[in-house]
Protein backbone atom coordinates (compact mmCIF):
# COMPACT_ATOMS: atom_id res chain seq x y z
CA UNK A 1 0.00 0.00 0.00
CA UNK A 2 1.75 3.55 -1.20
CA UNK A 3 1.27 5.89 1.86
CA UNK A 4 -0.75 9.00 1.54
CA UNK A 5 1.53 12.36 1.54
CA UNK A 6 -0.06 14.71 4.51
CA UNK A 7 1.02 18.00 5.58
CA UNK A 8 -1.51 18.84 8.28
CA UNK A 9 -0.99 19.51 12.01
CA UNK A 10 -1.82 16.82 14.64
CA UNK A 11 -5.11 18.84 15.30
CA UNK A 12 -6.27 19.29 11.67
CA UNK A 13 -5.59 15.05 11.29
CA UNK A 14 -7.84 14.39 13.87
CA UNK A 15 -10.46 16.27 13.43
CA UNK A 16 -10.85 15.44 9.90
CA UNK A 17 -13.29 12.71 9.79
CA UNK A 18 -11.70 11.34 6.56
CA UNK A 19 -8.29 11.15 7.71
CA UNK A 20 -8.56 10.47 11.31
CA UNK A 21 -7.87 6.78 12.29
CA UNK A 22 -8.12 7.19 16.11
CA UNK A 23 -6.30 4.38 18.14
CA UNK A 24 -5.48 3.02 14.52
CA UNK A 25 -2.52 5.32 13.69
CA UNK A 26 0.28 3.21 13.97
CA UNK A 27 3.35 3.55 15.65
CA UNK A 28 5.18 4.72 12.22
CA UNK A 29 2.69 7.79 11.34
CA UNK A 30 2.55 8.78 14.79
CA UNK A 31 6.34 9.25 14.40
CA UNK A 32 6.02 11.06 10.84
CA UNK A 33 3.02 13.03 11.53
CA UNK A 34 3.44 13.95 14.91
CA UNK A 35 1.02 12.27 16.71
CA UNK A 36 2.43 10.84 19.82
CA UNK A 37 0.77 12.09 22.97
CA UNK A 38 -2.48 13.08 21.22
CA UNK A 39 -3.46 9.56 21.47
CA UNK A 40 -3.19 6.78 23.81
CA UNK A 41 -0.45 5.03 23.34
CA UNK A 42 -1.95 1.40 22.23
CA UNK A 43 -2.15 1.19 18.77
CA UNK A 44 -5.78 -0.38 17.99
CA UNK A 45 -6.90 -2.44 14.72
CA UNK A 46 -10.41 -0.92 12.48
CA UNK A 47 -11.98 -4.56 13.82
CA UNK A 48 -10.95 -3.61 17.25
CA UNK A 49 -12.51 0.05 16.53
CA UNK A 50 -15.63 -1.87 15.15
CA UNK A 51 -16.06 -4.32 18.19
CA UNK A 52 -15.55 -1.48 21.02
CA UNK A 53 -17.87 0.91 19.23
CA UNK A 54 -20.81 -1.75 18.50
CA UNK A 55 -20.53 -2.28 22.81
CA UNK A 56 -20.76 1.28 23.11
CA UNK A 57 -23.62 1.29 20.72
CA UNK A 58 -25.20 -1.73 22.34
CA UNK A 59 -25.64 0.53 25.83
CA UNK A 60 -27.79 3.42 23.72
CA UNK A 61 -31.48 2.34 24.06
CA UNK A 62 -33.83 4.46 22.10
CA UNK A 63 -33.50 4.85 18.36
CA UNK A 64 -32.87 8.93 18.55
CA UNK A 65 -29.84 8.13 21.17
CA UNK A 66 -28.54 5.19 18.75
CA UNK A 67 -28.74 7.61 15.39
CA UNK A 68 -27.15 10.34 17.33
CA UNK A 69 -24.06 8.12 18.71
CA UNK A 70 -23.66 6.90 15.00
CA UNK A 71 -24.08 10.20 13.70
CA UNK A 72 -21.23 11.53 16.29
CA UNK A 73 -18.52 8.77 14.91
CA UNK A 74 -19.46 9.80 11.31
CA UNK A 75 -18.33 13.44 12.26
CA UNK A 76 -15.10 12.06 13.55
CA UNK A 77 -14.06 8.57 11.83
CA UNK A 78 -16.07 8.30 8.61
CA UNK A 79 -14.12 4.97 7.92
CA UNK A 80 -14.71 3.06 11.19
CA UNK A 81 -18.92 4.14 10.77
CA UNK A 82 -18.25 2.59 7.37
CA UNK A 83 -17.02 -0.27 8.36
CA UNK A 84 -19.46 -0.63 11.81
CA UNK A 85 -22.51 0.02 9.65
CA UNK A 86 -21.24 -2.65 7.32
CA UNK A 87 -20.85 -5.13 10.01
CA UNK A 88 -24.53 -4.99 11.16
CA UNK A 89 -26.48 -3.41 8.04
CA UNK A 90 -29.98 -5.24 9.40
CA UNK A 91 -29.51 -3.31 12.89
CA UNK A 92 -28.57 0.04 11.85
CA UNK A 93 -29.62 0.64 8.50
CA UNK A 94 -32.95 1.49 10.16
CA UNK A 95 -31.78 3.74 12.69
CA UNK A 96 -29.26 5.98 9.78
CA UNK A 97 -32.12 5.82 7.45
CA UNK A 98 -35.89 5.46 7.58
CA UNK A 99 -37.49 5.16 9.61
CA UNK A 100 -35.92 6.90 12.73
CA UNK A 101 -34.31 9.55 9.75
CA UNK A 102 -37.92 10.84 9.71
CA UNK A 103 -37.77 11.57 13.16
CA UNK A 104 -34.77 13.11 12.53
CA UNK A 105 -35.90 15.26 10.42
CA UNK A 106 -38.55 16.61 12.47
CA UNK A 107 -35.57 17.61 15.42
CA UNK A 108 -33.09 18.65 13.34
CA UNK A 109 -32.61 22.15 14.71
CA UNK A 110 -32.29 21.08 18.42
CA UNK A 111 -29.99 17.77 17.27
CA UNK A 112 -27.99 19.76 15.33
CA UNK A 113 -24.61 19.24 15.98
CA UNK A 114 -21.89 19.30 13.49
CA UNK A 115 -21.39 20.94 9.70
CA UNK A 116 -22.23 18.56 7.03
CA UNK A 117 -23.13 19.69 3.62
CA UNK A 118 -24.56 23.05 2.18
CA UNK A 119 -27.26 25.16 2.58
CA UNK A 120 -28.54 27.48 -0.18
CA UNK A 121 -30.81 30.13 1.98
CA UNK A 122 -33.00 31.99 -0.19
CA UNK A 123 -31.70 35.73 1.34
CA UNK A 124 -28.59 34.55 0.47
CA UNK A 125 -29.25 34.36 -3.37
CA UNK A 126 -26.67 36.82 -4.33
CA UNK A 127 -24.02 34.16 -2.51
CA UNK A 128 -24.79 31.36 -4.12
CA UNK A 129 -21.45 31.12 -6.55
CA UNK A 130 -19.55 32.14 -3.58
CA UNK A 131 -20.86 29.47 -2.08
CA UNK A 132 -19.94 27.14 -4.49
CA UNK A 133 -16.75 28.11 -5.08
CA UNK A 134 -16.06 27.70 -0.98
CA UNK A 135 -16.50 23.93 -1.45
CA UNK A 136 -13.43 21.97 -0.56
CA UNK A 137 -14.19 19.13 -2.59
CA UNK A 138 -12.02 19.08 -5.81
CA UNK A 139 -14.42 17.17 -7.41
CA UNK A 140 -17.66 15.31 -6.69
CA UNK A 141 -19.86 11.87 -8.09
CA UNK A 142 -22.95 12.50 -6.28
CA UNK A 143 -24.95 15.31 -4.90
CA UNK A 144 -28.69 14.84 -3.62
CA UNK A 145 -30.52 18.21 -3.17
CA UNK A 146 -33.76 18.36 -1.49
CA UNK A 147 -36.29 21.63 -0.43
CA UNK A 148 -38.05 20.07 2.67
CA UNK A 149 -41.22 20.48 1.71
CA UNK A 150 -42.02 16.42 1.12
CA UNK A 151 -39.87 14.23 3.57
CA UNK A 152 -41.18 11.49 3.44
CA UNK A 153 -44.76 11.32 4.40
CA UNK A 154 -43.71 13.92 7.24
CA UNK A 155 -44.56 16.35 4.62
CA UNK A 156 -43.00 20.14 5.37
CA UNK A 157 -40.21 20.01 7.94
CA UNK A 158 -38.30 22.87 6.29
CA UNK A 159 -34.20 23.12 7.08
CA UNK A 160 -35.17 19.48 8.82
CA UNK A 161 -35.22 17.99 5.24
CA UNK A 162 -31.61 17.94 4.90
CA UNK A 163 -31.26 14.69 6.70
CA UNK A 164 -32.61 12.80 3.98
CA UNK A 165 -29.96 13.98 1.74
CA UNK A 166 -26.92 13.46 4.22
CA UNK A 167 -28.78 9.97 4.86
CA UNK A 168 -29.02 8.93 1.13
CA UNK A 169 -25.36 9.47 0.96
CA UNK A 170 -24.42 7.21 3.36
CA UNK A 171 -25.97 5.00 1.66
CA UNK A 172 -24.24 5.81 -1.66
CA UNK A 173 -21.44 5.07 0.22
CA UNK A 174 -22.30 1.67 2.21
CA UNK A 175 -24.28 -0.24 -0.87
CA UNK A 176 -22.78 1.84 -4.30
CA UNK A 177 -19.11 2.42 -2.28
CA UNK A 178 -19.15 6.36 -3.88
CA UNK A 179 -16.44 7.21 -2.12
CA UNK A 180 -17.65 9.72 0.62
CA UNK A 181 -15.33 13.00 0.14
CA UNK A 182 -16.88 12.88 -3.45
CA UNK A 183 -20.62 13.28 -2.05
CA UNK A 184 -22.07 16.35 -1.04
CA UNK A 185 -25.90 16.67 0.61
CA UNK A 186 -27.41 20.11 -0.11
CA UNK A 187 -30.64 22.23 1.64
CA UNK A 188 -32.43 24.20 -0.55
CA UNK A 189 -33.59 26.82 2.40
CA UNK A 190 -36.56 28.37 0.53
CA UNK A 191 -38.65 28.95 3.84
CA UNK A 192 -41.02 26.50 5.33
CA UNK A 193 -45.44 26.58 5.23
CA UNK A 194 -45.13 24.00 8.54
CA UNK A 195 -46.11 27.26 10.94
CA UNK A 196 -44.75 25.63 14.17
CA UNK A 197 -41.52 25.68 12.51
CA UNK A 198 -41.50 29.43 12.08
CA UNK A 199 -42.58 29.72 15.59
CA UNK A 200 -39.92 27.53 16.92
CA UNK A 201 -37.13 29.78 18.69
CA UNK A 202 -34.71 26.57 18.04
CA UNK A 203 -35.47 26.47 14.40
CA UNK A 204 -32.54 27.06 12.33
CA UNK A 205 -34.00 27.66 8.63
CA UNK A 206 -35.34 31.07 7.24
CA UNK A 207 -38.54 31.83 9.03
CA UNK A 208 -40.28 32.65 5.79
CA UNK A 209 -43.39 31.34 4.21
CA UNK A 210 -41.91 29.32 0.84
CA UNK A 211 -41.25 31.01 -1.98
CA UNK A 212 -43.06 29.97 -5.03
CA UNK A 213 -43.66 30.39 -8.75
CA UNK A 214 -41.28 32.61 -10.63
CA UNK A 215 -39.10 33.35 -7.21
CA UNK A 216 -38.80 29.88 -6.58
CA UNK A 217 -37.95 28.70 -10.31
CA UNK A 218 -35.14 31.37 -11.19
CA UNK A 219 -33.27 30.88 -7.28
CA UNK A 220 -33.36 26.85 -8.40
CA UNK A 221 -32.02 27.69 -11.77
CA UNK A 222 -29.01 29.86 -10.01
CA UNK A 223 -27.99 26.99 -7.71
CA UNK A 224 -28.21 24.25 -10.28
CA UNK A 225 -26.32 26.48 -13.01
CA UNK A 226 -23.54 27.25 -10.46
CA UNK A 227 -23.34 23.60 -9.21
CA UNK A 228 -22.77 22.41 -12.72
CA UNK A 229 -20.27 25.15 -13.65
CA UNK A 230 -18.28 24.08 -10.88
CA UNK A 231 -19.11 19.75 -11.18
CA UNK A 232 -20.42 19.43 -14.88
CA UNK A 233 -19.87 15.64 -14.55
CA UNK A 234 -21.41 15.09 -11.26
CA UNK A 235 -24.86 13.29 -10.75
CA UNK A 236 -27.59 15.40 -9.10
CA UNK A 237 -30.44 13.28 -7.53
CA UNK A 238 -33.61 14.98 -6.84
CA UNK A 239 -34.87 14.04 -3.20
CA UNK A 240 -38.24 14.72 -1.58
CA UNK A 241 -39.73 17.73 -3.55
CA UNK A 242 -43.28 18.22 -3.36
CA UNK A 243 -45.65 17.66 -6.43
CA UNK A 244 -45.81 21.04 -8.03
CA UNK A 245 -42.05 20.67 -8.30
CA UNK A 246 -41.08 17.44 -8.44
CA UNK A 247 -41.54 16.17 -11.93
CA UNK A 248 -41.17 19.96 -13.53
CA UNK A 249 -37.74 20.46 -12.13
CA UNK A 250 -37.30 16.80 -13.84
CA UNK A 251 -38.07 17.74 -16.96
CA UNK A 252 -36.66 20.58 -16.99
CA UNK A 253 -32.87 19.73 -15.99
CA UNK A 254 -33.08 15.85 -16.80
CA UNK A 255 -30.79 16.79 -20.21
CA UNK A 256 -28.93 20.04 -18.46
CA UNK A 257 -27.28 18.27 -15.81
CA UNK A 258 -27.18 14.71 -15.20
CA UNK A 259 -29.70 13.88 -12.94
CA UNK A 260 -32.62 12.04 -11.58
CA UNK A 261 -35.78 11.94 -9.26
CA UNK A 262 -35.41 9.07 -6.65
CA UNK A 263 -39.11 9.55 -5.30
CA UNK A 264 -40.39 9.40 -8.80
CA UNK A 265 -37.83 6.64 -10.40
CA UNK A 266 -36.17 5.11 -7.77
CA UNK A 267 -39.13 4.80 -5.91
CA UNK A 268 -40.96 3.10 -9.09
CA UNK A 269 -38.17 1.27 -10.59
CA UNK A 270 -38.02 -0.62 -6.99
CA UNK A 271 -41.73 -1.10 -7.03
CA UNK A 272 -41.25 -2.44 -10.62
CA UNK A 273 -38.54 -4.80 -9.28
CA UNK A 274 -40.91 -6.20 -6.49
CA UNK A 275 -43.89 -6.72 -9.04
CA UNK A 276 -41.60 -8.81 -11.35
CA UNK A 277 -40.30 -10.96 -8.64
CA UNK A 278 -44.10 -11.49 -7.49
CA UNK A 279 -45.73 -12.21 -10.92
CA UNK A 280 -42.47 -14.37 -12.08
CA UNK A 281 -43.04 -16.29 -7.88
CA UNK A 282 -47.02 -16.62 -9.13
CA UNK A 283 -45.91 -18.11 -12.95
CA UNK A 284 -47.53 -14.72 -14.49
CA UNK A 285 -46.40 -12.30 -16.96
CA UNK A 286 -45.81 -8.46 -16.48
CA UNK A 287 -48.08 -7.63 -19.15
CA UNK A 288 -50.84 -9.49 -17.54
CA UNK A 289 -51.51 -7.80 -14.02
CA UNK A 290 -54.01 -5.28 -12.98
CA UNK A 291 -52.51 -2.54 -11.08
CA UNK A 292 -54.09 -0.24 -8.88
CA UNK A 293 -52.33 2.54 -7.35
CA UNK A 294 -53.46 4.77 -4.54
CA UNK A 295 -51.92 7.83 -4.42
CA UNK A 296 -51.88 10.15 -8.03
CA UNK A 297 -49.01 12.29 -6.66
CA UNK A 298 -44.96 12.15 -7.63
CA UNK A 299 -44.38 8.64 -6.48
CA UNK A 300 -47.35 6.84 -7.71
CA UNK A 301 -47.09 8.57 -11.35
CA UNK A 302 -43.85 7.38 -11.48
CA UNK A 303 -44.26 4.35 -10.34
CA UNK A 304 -47.70 3.89 -13.25
CA UNK A 305 -44.88 5.55 -15.82
CA UNK A 306 -41.96 3.50 -15.35
CA UNK A 307 -44.14 0.22 -15.56
CA UNK A 308 -45.94 1.32 -18.24
CA UNK A 309 -42.44 1.17 -20.29
CA UNK A 310 -41.72 -1.91 -19.23
CA UNK A 311 -44.70 -3.45 -20.20
CA UNK A 312 -43.86 -1.60 -23.72
CA UNK A 313 -40.64 -3.62 -23.81
CA UNK A 314 -42.55 -6.41 -23.29
CA UNK A 315 -44.62 -6.35 -26.39
CA UNK A 316 -47.67 -3.60 -24.90
CA UNK A 317 -48.60 -0.58 -26.74
CA UNK A 318 -48.82 2.45 -24.91
CA UNK A 319 -52.47 2.76 -24.40
CA UNK A 320 -52.37 -1.10 -23.84
CA UNK A 321 -49.77 -0.63 -21.27
CA UNK A 322 -51.91 2.11 -19.79
CA UNK A 323 -54.71 0.63 -19.44
CA UNK A 324 -54.12 -1.81 -16.68
CA UNK A 325 -53.40 0.79 -14.58
CA UNK A 326 -55.81 2.69 -12.05
CA UNK A 327 -54.98 5.64 -10.61
CA UNK A 328 -56.52 6.63 -6.94
CA UNK A 329 -56.27 9.71 -5.05
CA UNK A 330 -57.91 11.82 -2.62
CA UNK A 331 -61.16 12.34 -4.73
CA UNK A 332 -61.16 8.27 -6.11
CA UNK A 333 -60.09 7.03 -9.20
CA UNK A 334 -59.12 9.54 -11.34
CA UNK A 335 -61.27 8.79 -14.89
CA UNK A 336 -61.99 11.45 -17.79
CA UNK A 337 -65.01 13.01 -15.41
CA UNK A 338 -63.29 13.71 -12.67
CA UNK A 339 -63.37 17.54 -11.51
CA UNK A 340 -59.73 18.07 -10.54
CA UNK A 341 -57.57 15.97 -12.66
CA UNK A 342 -54.14 17.38 -13.14
CA UNK A 343 -52.09 17.35 -16.31
CA UNK A 344 -49.73 14.99 -15.08
CA UNK A 345 -52.64 12.41 -13.85
CA UNK A 346 -54.62 13.13 -17.14
CA UNK A 347 -52.62 10.15 -19.27
CA UNK A 348 -53.75 7.38 -16.19
CA UNK A 349 -57.86 8.64 -16.51
CA UNK A 350 -59.94 5.74 -17.41
CA UNK A 351 -62.67 6.06 -19.66
CA UNK A 352 -66.14 7.39 -18.59
CA UNK A 353 -67.71 4.88 -20.55
CA UNK A 354 -65.68 2.27 -18.84
CA UNK A 355 -66.87 3.06 -15.21
CA UNK A 356 -70.08 4.13 -16.20
CA UNK A 357 -70.85 0.51 -16.33
CA UNK A 358 -69.53 -0.07 -12.75
CA UNK A 359 -71.51 -0.17 -9.36
CA UNK A 360 -70.70 2.76 -7.34
CA UNK A 361 -72.54 4.34 -5.43
CA UNK A 362 -71.29 8.22 -6.79
CA UNK A 363 -69.48 8.18 -10.13
CA UNK A 364 -67.93 11.65 -9.35
CA UNK A 365 -65.98 9.64 -6.52
CA UNK A 366 -65.08 6.34 -6.79
CA UNK A 367 -64.00 5.15 -3.90
CA UNK A 368 -60.31 2.46 -3.39
CA UNK A 369 -62.94 -0.29 -2.43
CA UNK A 370 -65.33 0.00 -5.50
CA UNK A 371 -62.27 0.35 -7.76
CA UNK A 372 -61.24 -3.44 -5.93
CA UNK A 373 -64.92 -4.62 -6.58
CA UNK A 374 -65.02 -3.48 -10.11
CA UNK A 375 -61.49 -3.73 -11.70
CA UNK A 376 -60.62 -6.95 -9.79
CA UNK A 377 -56.79 -6.26 -9.17
CA UNK A 378 -54.17 -8.37 -9.36
CA UNK A 379 -51.42 -5.71 -7.51
CA UNK A 380 -52.46 -2.80 -5.47
CA UNK A 381 -49.59 -0.48 -4.27
CA UNK A 382 -49.90 2.48 -1.67
CA UNK A 383 -47.99 5.29 -1.58
CA UNK A 384 -50.78 8.09 -0.38
CA UNK A 385 -49.78 8.58 3.13
CA UNK A 386 -52.67 7.79 4.14
CA UNK A 387 -52.33 4.79 7.79
CA UNK A 388 -54.85 1.90 7.15
CA UNK A 389 -55.88 2.86 3.83
CA UNK A 390 -55.91 -1.15 3.09
CA UNK A 391 -58.24 -2.28 4.95
CA UNK A 392 -59.67 -5.49 5.60
CA UNK A 393 -62.55 -5.27 3.46
CA UNK A 394 -60.27 -3.90 0.98
CA UNK A 395 -58.22 -6.53 1.14
CA UNK A 396 -60.48 -9.53 1.46
CA UNK A 397 -62.22 -8.19 -1.57
CA UNK A 398 -59.51 -8.50 -3.71
CA UNK A 399 -58.41 -11.65 -2.40
CA UNK A 400 -61.82 -12.93 -3.47
CA UNK A 401 -60.19 -12.59 -7.46
CA UNK A 402 -57.08 -13.44 -7.09
CA UNK A 403 -55.28 -16.34 -5.91
CA UNK A 404 -51.67 -14.43 -4.82
CA UNK A 405 -52.77 -10.73 -4.30
CA UNK A 406 -49.71 -8.59 -4.47
CA UNK A 407 -50.19 -5.78 -1.97
CA UNK A 408 -47.43 -3.49 -1.42
CA UNK A 409 -48.02 -0.95 1.47
CA UNK A 410 -45.15 1.30 0.12
CA UNK A 411 -45.94 4.73 2.28
CA UNK A 412 -42.90 5.96 5.02
CA UNK A 413 -42.26 6.44 7.66
CA UNK A 414 -43.79 3.56 9.62
CA UNK A 415 -46.63 5.09 11.08
CA UNK A 416 -47.84 6.43 7.26
CA UNK A 417 -48.26 2.69 6.40
CA UNK A 418 -51.48 1.86 4.00
CA UNK A 419 -51.75 -1.60 6.03
CA UNK A 420 -49.68 -3.93 8.66
CA UNK A 421 -48.26 -6.95 7.05
CA UNK A 422 -49.67 -8.99 9.56
CA UNK A 423 -53.08 -7.70 8.72
CA UNK A 424 -52.10 -8.37 4.89
CA UNK A 425 -51.05 -12.05 5.69
CA UNK A 426 -54.17 -13.03 8.19
CA UNK A 427 -56.77 -11.23 5.86
CA UNK A 428 -55.21 -13.11 2.87
CA UNK A 429 -54.47 -16.61 4.89
CA UNK A 430 -50.71 -16.13 4.03
CA UNK A 431 -51.60 -16.06 0.18
CA UNK A 432 -50.60 -12.28 -0.04
CA UNK A 433 -47.45 -11.26 -1.18
CA UNK A 434 -45.78 -8.59 0.74
CA UNK A 435 -43.26 -5.04 0.41
CA UNK A 436 -43.47 -2.21 2.46
CA UNK A 437 -41.63 0.77 2.71
CA UNK A 438 -40.81 0.75 6.13
CA UNK A 439 -39.21 -2.09 7.91
CA UNK A 440 -41.43 -4.97 9.90
CA UNK A 441 -40.72 -7.53 11.19
CA UNK A 442 -41.31 -11.20 10.36
CA UNK A 443 -45.02 -12.48 10.62
CA UNK A 444 -46.08 -15.77 12.01
CA UNK A 445 -49.38 -17.23 10.78
CA UNK A 446 -50.38 -20.60 11.38
CA UNK A 447 -47.31 -22.14 12.49
CA UNK A 448 -45.39 -20.46 9.22
CA UNK A 449 -42.78 -17.28 9.47
CA UNK A 450 -43.29 -14.93 6.43
CA UNK A 451 -40.18 -11.99 6.47
CA UNK A 452 -41.51 -8.77 4.91
CA UNK A 453 -39.65 -7.40 2.16
CA UNK A 454 -38.98 -3.95 2.36
CA UNK A 455 -39.60 -1.82 -0.95
CA UNK A 456 -36.57 0.40 0.14
CA UNK A 457 -35.03 2.83 -2.85
CA UNK A 458 -31.64 1.30 -1.40
CA UNK A 459 -31.75 -1.58 -3.51
CA UNK A 460 -32.21 0.62 -6.42
CA UNK A 461 -30.33 4.19 -6.43
CA UNK A 462 -26.97 3.28 -5.20
CA UNK A 463 -26.50 0.72 -8.26
CA UNK A 464 -27.81 2.94 -10.36
CA UNK A 465 -26.15 5.78 -9.61
CA UNK A 466 -22.41 4.34 -9.30
CA UNK A 467 -23.78 2.89 -13.16
CA UNK A 468 -23.97 6.73 -14.01
CA UNK A 469 -20.70 7.70 -12.48
CA UNK A 470 -18.79 5.06 -14.35
CA UNK A 471 -20.19 5.71 -17.64
CA UNK A 472 -20.12 9.09 -17.23
CA UNK A 473 -23.31 9.27 -19.60
CA UNK A 474 -24.72 13.26 -19.76
CA UNK A 475 -28.10 11.97 -18.85
CA UNK A 476 -30.08 9.45 -16.88
CA UNK A 477 -32.57 7.65 -19.18
CA UNK A 478 -35.47 5.63 -17.66
CA UNK A 479 -34.01 2.24 -19.44
CA UNK A 480 -31.40 2.53 -16.96
CA UNK A 481 -34.05 2.14 -14.12
CA UNK A 482 -36.08 -0.87 -16.01
CA UNK A 483 -32.47 -2.92 -16.75
CA UNK A 484 -31.87 -2.20 -12.77
CA UNK A 485 -35.16 -3.33 -11.88
CA UNK A 486 -34.53 -6.66 -13.57
CA UNK A 487 -31.10 -6.77 -12.65
CA UNK A 488 -33.03 -6.80 -8.81
CA UNK A 489 -35.35 -9.01 -9.41
CA UNK A 490 -33.00 -11.91 -10.55
CA UNK A 491 -31.68 -11.97 -7.13
CA UNK A 492 -35.13 -12.32 -5.40
CA UNK A 493 -35.43 -15.60 -2.91
CA UNK A 494 -39.28 -15.12 -3.42
CA UNK A 495 -38.73 -17.32 -7.02
CA UNK A 496 -37.30 -19.77 -5.17
CA UNK A 497 -39.27 -20.12 -2.18
CA UNK A 498 -42.41 -18.82 -1.98
CA UNK A 499 -42.38 -18.24 2.31
CA UNK A 500 -39.06 -16.08 1.35
CA UNK A 501 -38.71 -12.26 0.65
CA UNK A 502 -39.27 -10.46 -2.44
CA UNK A 503 -36.16 -9.19 -2.30
CA UNK A 504 -32.12 -10.30 -0.98
CA UNK A 505 -30.71 -9.19 2.27
CA UNK A 506 -29.18 -6.27 2.84
CA UNK A 507 -25.83 -7.78 3.22
CA UNK A 508 -26.00 -8.87 -0.29
CA UNK A 509 -26.95 -5.26 -1.44
CA UNK A 510 -23.40 -4.54 -2.55
CA UNK A 511 -23.20 -7.39 -4.78
CA UNK A 512 -26.55 -6.58 -6.15
CA UNK A 513 -25.53 -2.60 -6.83
CA UNK A 514 -22.19 -3.82 -8.22
CA UNK A 515 -24.87 -5.96 -10.84
CA UNK A 516 -26.93 -2.99 -11.17
CA UNK A 517 -24.27 -0.53 -12.39
CA UNK A 518 -22.81 -3.02 -14.82
CA UNK A 519 -26.03 -3.31 -16.35
CA UNK A 520 -26.56 0.36 -16.18
CA UNK A 521 -23.25 0.58 -18.01
CA UNK A 522 -23.97 -1.46 -20.50
CA UNK A 523 -27.30 0.79 -21.40
CA UNK A 524 -25.49 3.79 -21.71
CA UNK A 525 -22.96 1.77 -23.90
CA UNK A 526 -25.92 0.63 -25.89
CA UNK A 527 -27.36 3.69 -26.48
CA UNK A 528 -24.18 5.78 -27.29
CA UNK A 529 -24.03 7.41 -24.00
CA UNK A 530 -20.90 5.87 -22.69
CA UNK A 531 -16.63 5.55 -23.82
CA UNK A 532 -16.74 2.20 -22.29
CA UNK A 533 -16.51 -0.55 -24.60
CA UNK A 534 -15.21 -4.40 -23.60
CA UNK A 535 -17.84 -6.20 -21.04
CA UNK A 536 -14.21 -6.71 -19.44
CA UNK A 537 -13.54 -2.31 -19.34
CA UNK A 538 -17.03 -2.44 -17.63
CA UNK A 539 -16.72 -4.60 -14.79
CA UNK A 540 -13.11 -3.00 -14.31
CA UNK A 541 -14.57 0.15 -14.04
CA UNK A 542 -16.86 -0.37 -11.72
CA UNK A 543 -14.81 -2.82 -9.62
CA UNK A 544 -12.29 0.44 -9.06
CA UNK A 545 -14.92 2.90 -8.27
CA UNK A 546 -16.40 0.97 -5.24
CA UNK A 547 -14.57 2.05 -2.20
CA UNK A 548 -14.52 0.03 1.10
CA UNK A 549 -13.89 0.76 4.52
CA UNK A 550 -10.32 0.37 5.11
CA UNK A 551 -7.68 2.76 7.01
CA UNK A 552 -4.89 3.84 4.45
CA UNK A 553 -1.55 4.37 5.26
CA UNK A 554 0.05 8.01 6.13
CA UNK A 555 3.22 9.62 5.79
CA UNK A 556 4.58 13.08 6.12
CA UNK A 557 4.84 14.91 3.41
CA UNK A 558 8.36 16.41 2.26
CA UNK A 559 8.96 19.86 2.11
CA UNK A 560 10.74 20.73 -1.13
Amino acid sequence: MVPIELSLSPEQILNDPLLNKGTAFTQEERDALGLNGFLPPRVATLDEQAKRRYQNFQHKTDELSRYTFLSGLQNRNEILFYRLISEHISEMLPLIYTPTVGDVSIHFSVMYRQHRGLYFSYPLRDKISEMVANISHQDLDVIVITDGERILGLGDVGIGGMAIPQGKLSLYTLFGGIHPARTLPIMLDVGTNNQSLIEDPFYLGWRHPRIRGAEYELFVDQVIKALHKRFPHVLLQWEDFAKPNAQPLLERYRNEICSFNDDIQGTAAVALAAILSAVKAAGHKLTNQKIVVLGGGSAGLGISRLIVEAMKMEGLSEAEARNCFFVVDMHGLIHSQTASIDPEQKPFARGSAEVSQWKVADPKHISLLEVIENAHPTVLIGVSTSQGAFNEQIVKTMAKHTPRPIIFPLSNPTSKSEAKPEDLIRWTQGKAIVATGSPFAPVTYEGKEYQIAQCNNVSIFPGVGLGVVVSKTPQVIDKMFIRAAHVLSEYSPLIKDLQAPLFPPLEQLRNVSRAIAIAVVHVAQEEGLSPLSSPQEIERSVDLKMWYPEYPLYTRKQSL
